[in-house]
């Protein structure tokens, strides 16, 4: 994940007020209600990029051997690919 992907999730999350107010998170909490939200927003963003990036690293691997063995690999990985963007509806 880039560095310009990562603020514009971040962006997308509601850190953009966070940035301008320079909050400062401790460890006894936060000082405004919303930055909780913010932050749940935010991971569940790149949760969600880092699922599709494995997804894709499935549906991208190198198929081995004859055409009956090529045919179950590929259903394989595309059940591992469909299993792991699932994992963002549970």
């Amino acid at each position: 994940m880039t560095q310009d992907e990562i603020m514009e999730m971040a962006e997308k999350a509601g850190f953009t007020a966070i940035w301008k107010k320079q909050y400062i998170i401790s460890p006894y909490g936060f000082e405004d209600a919303d930055l909780k939200e913010e932050l749940e927003a935010f991971a569940k963003l790149v949760a969600a990029k880092e699922r599709e990036a494995c997804a894709k690293v499935c549906e991208g691997l190198n198929l081995y051997g004859g055409s009956e063995s090529r045919q179950l690999q590929r259903a394989t990985l595309k059940d591992c690919a469909f299993a792991i963007r699932a994992r963002g509806e549970a």
